[in-house]
């Protein structure tokens, strides 16, 4: 709740000129180094992508479009928002999440792009390696997508239908609309706290770690559902399948119910996992409706996995951090439903086991090991883990055997001198 007082104030204190003066006045963040294509009128590529990889470009790549909207002047509470929103661009420039991947980057803008139509100049978008389900974008075109959304969506239509939801925000802007609300109900006194607290140095620091300058307001139930409405609009304009956003929002309120916390499976509102955008079963069933009267449009389901596919084993990794082992085991679940990424998915749901410790967790854990690695994909830590669990049952032919495997696979490892120890040791070269 501190995080969120001290954000909101910083909001509104753009409202006076003082701090408007403050802002970055005048200064463009520029744009990060990516290119997109152009599409037809309909909405379709020139060149359809092959099914299981992402296609280059049919044309050259073209120049970034120019902005849709024009700058707002620095004393006005717009153009206060604005340079609020550079400031907190220039962190996410600059943060140790940010993924500089040039493919990854390159294909989520490919898609907001294509939703965008001619707002497609204002974005300037940045992946983060975040574990939770986020996406914003500022007033000022800057656009947040984290990689725990991309790890949950399932295809890039419902990519397409996020990131329309947020262009539609954009569009529509809601975050000055709410700004102005806010300023509206606060108090003189409210007003005189607010300009003294906008001179504090960690305000910045604070809307930069709830995403982005939106996340401080909180949209309404109504703003949501518009821009569900529009994100809908977006994507099927572009030829996407009408029924991703009311499967992908579905999809959410299930893992909200598979947590481990039951904090969380009381409180319908955390099922968009990030609480500022309050998910509800009305707006499921808008979508739903919506979805009923339309038909055509494509998933590009195997293209949207293959962009994802080389960071899986790291996004998975960062989501268990998280502790909700409940919600980790849905989304495995539903990363394993097409039968794909097996090995990966398998490590994973051995991983979940491993930390739990609860009763059967550790034979269970030896299970999903040893379906691993019958695949391809099984990380290279597989092989350790398995050495591990062999080590500790006094099996130790086996341990030296896995762990010589994991050593093979991953020459690199930061624990090699330490794996390579435990096999001296165990082959009777070591004390």
């Amino acid at each position: 709740m501190k995080r969120l007082a001290a954000a909101m104030v910083a909001a509104l204190a753009v409202t006076t000129a003082a701090i408007a003066q403050e802002s970055v006045q005048g200064e463009q963040i520029p744009p990060p180094a990516a290119t997109t294509q152009d599409y037809p009128a309909d909405g379709e590529p020139a060149q359809q992508a092959a099914p299981d990889a992402i296609a280059p470009p049919a044309q050259p790549a073209q120049t970034i479009p120019p902005p849709s909207r024009p700058r707002p002047e620095i004393n006005t509470d717009e153009g206060g928002l604005w340079g609020m929103s550079d400031r907190a661009e220039q962190e996410a420039r600059n943060s140790g999440q940010l993924e500089r991947d040039p493919a990854l980057n390159a294909y989520v803008r490919e898609v907001a792009c294509r939703v965008a139509s001619d707002a497609c100049g204002d974005i300037r978008l940045y992946v983060m390696n975040r574990p939770y389900f986020n996406a914003s974008m500022a007033p000022n075109g800057y656009m947040e997508v984290w990689s725990g959304l991309l790890l949950r969506v399932e295809d890039e239509a419902q990519l397409a239908f996020v990131l329309g939801h947020e262009i539609g925000h954009y569009r529509e802007r809601h975050a000055l609309a709410m700004l102005r609300a806010v300023r509206g109900r606060a108090g003189a006194a409210m007003v005189f706290s607010i300009i003294a607290a906008g001179a504090g140095v960690g305000i910045v620091g604070d809307i930069v770690y709830l995403g982005t300058i939106a996340s401080v307001f909180g949209f309404s139930r109504e703003n949501e559902s518009q821009a569900d409405m529009l994100g809908y609009d977006h994507a099927v304009a572009a030829r996407y399948d009408p029924h991703a956003g009311h499967m992908l929002w579905s999809s959410l309120l299930q893992e909200t119910q598979a947590s481990d916390n039951p904090d969380v499976r009381r409180q319908e509102t955390r099922a968009s996992i990030f609480r500022t955008h309050p998910l509800s079963a009305d707006r499921i069933e808008a979508l739903t409706a919506r979805a009923a009267q339309a038909t055509g449009g494509e998933t590009q389901r195997a293209r949207y996995r293959a962009a994802i596919r080389p960071f899986l084993d790291s996004w998975l990794r960062s989501d268990l951090r998280r502790r909700d082992y409940g919600q980790t085991w849905f989304l495995l679940d539903r990363l394993a439903a097409a039968g794909e990424d097996l090995g990966v998915v398998e490590y994973y749901r051995g991983e979940i086991n491993r930390l739990r410790r609860g009763d059967g967790d550790r034979e269970r854990a030896f299970q999903h090991y040893t379906n691993a690695i019958a695949y391809p994909d099984a990380p290279a830590a597989t092989w350790r883990e398995l050495g591990d669990l062999a080590l500790r049952d006094g099996r130790n032919a086996e341990a030296v055997e896995q762990f010589t495997a994991y050593l093979a696979r991953a020459p690199q490892a930061v624990d090699r001198a330490l794996i390579e120890a435990r096999i001296q040791q165990l082959s009777g070269g070591g004390q």
